[in-house]
């Protein structure tokens, strides 16, 4: 499958506890994301420069939020506040009804490790390993905070069956350096998706990618939301945030305006 092919649809939710299409189609309204009075400073120096003045954010199941500003607004810093990554300076960050912050860290880096996917413009994959390999990494964090016994065969079989459904089932073998930028993107999608996750967080997911392979990736994040994921998306084009129904404007660290346009679709 080249990368300017169409995405393969997903017939079935990617393994252990995806949220179900039915749920998303009665359009749930249930809270799964929030951050209230979120602000973020770091120290350069003698110098505190603070980066998010106050944010807010209310995400509700199967909602697919896209976040957009100039370089530099902040959109980065707000993602990883909300993905757990960034712990903020002022505020709260509330995932599945628990304040994330005031856990301790194993239980805040389980939570973290078991709600969300990440996927990155960069990819992260990690290079020494391979395409399945790489997408297995969450069931082994999982192993390690004791949250999930690594079933070795079986978790094998899911990435090889995930990977598969993503038209590369004979690139399993092969190391990041050996696929394409587009292969590596949907290899990190189904890193990200192999747990179920509630919450999928994108940064720029196709700024390294030619337009064509692009589509095919925003194709996929349209299948992913119509199985029931929520989805924060960061990007700075206009016709990749045309794929949202909610459109947040970061400025100067603050949102400046909370779009919606039309049913969620």
């Amino acid at each position: 499958m080249t990368d300017s092919q169409e995405m393969p649809a997903l017939e079935t939710p990617p393994p252990e506890g995806t949220p179900r299409a039915a749920e998303a189609a009665a359009g749930l309204a249930e809270s799964v994301l929030s951050a209230r009075d979120v602000r973020k400073a770091f120290k350069i120096g003698e110098r505190s420069i603070e980066v998010l003045h106050g944010a807010r954010l209310e995400l509700r199941r199967a909602e697919r939020l896209c976040l957009m500003g100039a370089s530099g607004a902040g959109k980065s810093t707000f993602l990883h506040v909300l993905g757990l990554l960034e712990e903020p300076t002022e505020g709260e960050v509330w995932v599945q009804g628990r304040d994330a912050w005031k856990l301790p860290m194993g239980e805040r880096a389980a939570l973290r490790n078991r709600h969300f996917g990440f996927v990155f413009q960069a990819y992260h994959l990690l290079p020494d390993l391979t395409a399945l390999e790489n997408v297995t990494l969450p069931a082994r964090i999982a192993h390690s905070y004791g949250t999930l016994r690594f079933d070795k065969a079986r978790h094998m079989a899911e990435a090889s069956e995930l990977l598969e459904r993503f038209g590369l089932g004979d690139r399993l073998g092969h190391r990041p350096s050996q696929l394409s930028g587009g292969e590596r993107q949907r290899v990190a999608i189904a890193r990200a998706l192999f747990l179920g996750p509630d919450i999928l967080i994108a940064d720029e997911p196709t700024g390294n990618l030619d337009t064509a392979t692009g589509q095919d990736i925003m194709a996929l994040f349209d299948k992913l939301r119509e199985a029931g994921h929520t989805i924060i998306l960061v990007t700075h084009e206009r016709e990749i945030a045309d794929h949202a129904r909610r459109t947040i404007k970061i400025r100067d660290g603050q949102i400046e305006s909370d779009e919606r346009r039309g049913a969620q679709a």
